[in-house]
């Protein structure tokens, strides 16, 4: 077997990320051959996401990002297990690389990500790479894309952040949009309004109220009663019209919109947060 120069062992690393040792080993193993000690090291890292694959990975970082002209947008996070790995320089550019991807293609299924092309292989393949370079479960946590004529967002550290689309675009409203996506970021809504909320929410929250209600000796003939004023307050917590404005808590998020723009709407949005299913 010819020597394996220092000059290849780096060359193989600035291609694959891995360590020096595992380059050495890899090129050993392909008898110098560039191409060969890079398939190895794939397998390699094959190997080793499967068996990291039942470990939580509820580190990592959230990327967001919409196209040039902020009519499609997409929010990823992808998990590793150690803060340490979250904020390496590699994950997070790698973070990036598959949101450029999912921009680029206009992608908006997690299963058509993995399955797109990041120089040459799926990302799912260069996902598994990163696992055998970096020794941790690393796996898109949760994806999420969205289009309108105005998309903004906020981003808290690459730790939690939000994506929004409103169905008008300007300067004014790609600042409201930034605003209401810190909004959703900080106070955690679950639907955008009353009709936006599940029949199954709806009676869940008034069921809970009702036994509530029931515990601390309520007539039976105002547990309703209880249970629509208790659904009423839930609108007002954890729906986005309803709640009131961080910046303002005298004026509700609907109240903020239609002084900006009486013609605008939300036409969706999501949120991100690390740990969090």
């Amino acid at each position: 077997m010819s020597a394996i120069s220092a000059a290849d062992v780096k060359k193989l690393r600035d291609i694959t990320g891995a360590g020096m040792m595992d380059c050495k080993k890899a090129l050993e193993e392909a008898s110098g051959n560039m191409d060969g000690a890079i398939d190895y090291l794939r397998k390699k890292g094959a190997k080793v996401a499967e068996l990291r694959a039942g470990r939580d990975a509820n580190e990592g970082c959230i990327i967001i990002k919409t196209n040039a002209d902020a009519s499609f947008g997409v929010m990823l996070q992808m998990g590793c297990e150690t803060d340490f790995v979250s904020k390496n320089d590699g994950f997070v550019e790698f973070t990036n690389s598959v949101a450029d991807i999912a921009i680029k293609g206009k992608i908006t299924s997690t299963e058509a990500l993995l399955a797109a092309d990041l120089g040459g292989i799926s990302v799912q393949e260069r996902i598994a790479e990163k696992v055998g370079v970096i020794g941790e479960n690393i796996s898109i946590q949760s994806f999420a894309a969205i289009e309108g004529p105005q998309v903004s967002f906020y981003n808290h550290n690459n730790r939690s952040g939000a994506i929004i689309a409103l169905s008008k675009a300007s300067e004014e409203l790609s600042d409201l949009g930034k605003s209401l996506a810190m909004q959703i970021t900080a106070m955690k809504p679950v639907a955008l309004d009353e009709s936006s909320v599940t029949e199954e929410q709806k009676e869940r929250e008034k069921a809970i109220a009702r036994e509530k209600a029931i515990e601390e000796g309520k007539p039976e003939n105002i547990l309703e009663k209880i249970a629509e004023g208790a659904l009423n307050k839930f609108y007002k917590e954890f729906t986005l019209l309803k709640q009131e404005y961080i910046k303002d808590n005298k004026k509700t998020i609907e109240q903020v919109i239609k002084e900006t723009d009486k013609e605008v709407s939300v036409l969706g949005f999501f949120r991100a947060e690390l740990g969090s299913k």
